[in-house]
């Protein structure tokens, strides 16, 4: 098989930080390549350098493609010639339709005038190609996110794409709409279309790739064949940090005490459609020092729980109790919810839990103002003070507690987040996706920080779609379906069968 790219000794560096140092990266023609690594390995930045958004002059290597060294001096060199990039936040414009997305820059036109009907009959092809049987006209905002990442992909076959870089594509995908994907990449391999995919989900990159290249620190780690057969999670992740990690999750010994915080029939209707009831009669108990999972499928009703119960945040005519060492409390608001000591870490770390251009010092100190302030005035020693406590504790890489949070890598992002609703000292957190799209070192030291509060005595409720994970963590859990509790069982006693099994089961 014939080699379509090359990346040789490809340095980069970003104000004296060395990004990139001497990476290696050989790609077939034909076949579905992997980069994997760390947050902040590099992938990103390799695939920039690749694509154009990092020009020819702003990096030291060489990069061939098709037999030729190039030197692409933006995005639009690079796809002229067929390197399409696909990010992991999806560049389409909501309000046009699914034809106006696809051609959008490269319209299908006649003397300067569009030409709509060719427009709509050659995207209902392209659709066709990917699986998509939405009409042409039909506008973005209206499909879920699964099927928007099929539209990328046809705005991708509109452009003669001969390279696809995906950049986490399943991040933001439930289980069927990511296998649907996999099967789709696997289609285009079978069209000679080649794929270099990024992804942190080690079981898809065993299920799909013919090789896998692993980064670490900005530099090339190995590249493994899989044409011998698929490649061991553990290598790769030995590869990908620098050690052994034969145990996924912290070990420890949970110290269980009596029950702190109740919900009681807990009904929520949704907040447009008033006649729909979201989340049905739901009761759920936590003890001190428990971490207790709530497994479900996409749509079960996991965030809508989680969100109504900590001050209403969303949901129309809520009905049921919330109790706190016996006693009811008042969660109506967010405010008074963060007063009776509950902290909601959301799943969208980038749009609802950072600002993402401040500082850690800022967002540290979002949620509890008032213990860094003097007379309705900010008191900078002390919120300086308590961010860099927390970035020493949770220990968040970054230059300094005035670095921008948009410029960390997710994993220590999400510490950021960890650390502004930590500062409010909550007798009960709730971690909704608390490792969604971050990497297993991240991964595992994020988990460590569960069980540290766990250990503290904190009640922690994890809402996870990954089921090892909760297995991996948790003490106990509920499973989720259709806005009810289907099944409550001690983690020692539970199985991801088990749990697949209770979401099945009609009830």
């Amino acid at each position: 098989m014939d080699t379509i790219l090359e990346m040789r000794d490809i340095g980069k560096a970003f104000h004296g930080v060395v990004a990139l140092d001497h990476v290696n990266l050989r790609v077939r023609a034909g076949a579905i390549h992997a980069l994997v690594g760390e947050n902040g390995a590099g992938k990103s930045t390799l695939m920039k350098v690749l694509s154009g958004v990092h020009p020819a002059g702003s990096y030291s290597g060489q990069v061939l493609f098709a037999g030729q060294e190039r030197h692409f001096k933006g995005i639009q060199d690079s796809e002229r010639l067929g390197i399409i990039i696909i990010h992991q936040e999806l560049a389409l414009v909501p309000l046009l339709s699914i034809s106006e997305n696809v051609f959008l820059g490269n319209e299908v036109a006649r003397h300067g005038v569009i030409d709509w009907v060719a427009a709509h009959g050659r995207t209902r092809a392209l659709l066709a190609k990917v699986g998509l049987k939405e009409a042409p006209s039909t506008l973005v905002r209206d499909l879920g996110v699964g099927k928007q990442q099929l539209v990328e992909i046809a705005k991708a076959l509109s452009k003669q794409v001969k390279l696809l870089i995906l950049d986490e594509p399943t991040a933001s995908l439930n289980e069927n709409e990511s296998q649907a994907l996999l099967d789709l990449l696997l289609e285009l391999k079978g069209q000679g279309i080649t794929c270099i995919l990024i992804s942190h989900k080690l079981s898809e990159v065993a299920r799909v790739a013919d090789a896998v290249t692993i980064l670490r620190d900005g530099s090339t780690v190995e590249t493994i064949d899989c044409s011998a057969g698929p490649v061991s999670e553990d290598r790769v992740i030995r590869g990908m940090v620098g050690r052994e990690m034969a145990d996924r999750y912290p070990r420890r010994k949970p110290a269980v005490g009596d029950t702190v915080f109740e919900v009681r029939h807990w009904r929520v209707h949704h907040p447009q459609h008033a006649d729909r009831e979201v989340i049905k009669g739901v009761d759920l108990h936590v003890r001190r020092g428990e971490i207790v999972g709530i497994a479900g499928l996409m749509g079960a009703g996991r965030t809508e729980f989680a969100m109504s119960v900590f001050g209403r945040a969303w949901g129309h005519r809520i009905s049921g109790e919330v109790r706190l060492h016996g006693r009811p409390i008042d969660v109506s608001t967010v405010e008074k919810a963060v007063a009776h000591g509950l902290a909601y870490v959301t799943e969208d770390r980038k749009g609802n839990g950072l600002v993402l251009n401040e500082d850690i010092q800022f967002n540290t100190s979002l949620a509890h103002l008032s213990a860094v302030s003097r007379a309705g005035v900010i008191d900078a020693g002390r919120e300086h003070a308590v961010a860099q406590g927390f970035r020493d504790k949770l220990r968040i890489r970054s230059s300094g507690v005035s670095q921008k949070v948009v410029n960390l890598s997710g994993g220590n992002q999400q510490k950021v987040v960890l650390s502004k609703w930590l500062f409010t000292d909550p007798e009960v957190l709730i971690l909704d996706e608390p490792t969604r799209g971050i990497d297993v070192g991240a991964k595992f030291e994020i988990y460590t920080i569960i069980a540290q509060l766990a250990a503290e005595g904190k009640c922690v409720i994890v809402i996870s779609s990954e089921m090892p994970e909760l297995l991996g963590i948790s003490d106990r859990i509920y499973v989720m379906n259709d806005g009810r509790f289907v099944a409550e069982m001690p983690t020692a006693e539970a199985s991801q069968e088990k749990i697949m099994r209770a979401i099945v089961t009609r009830h």
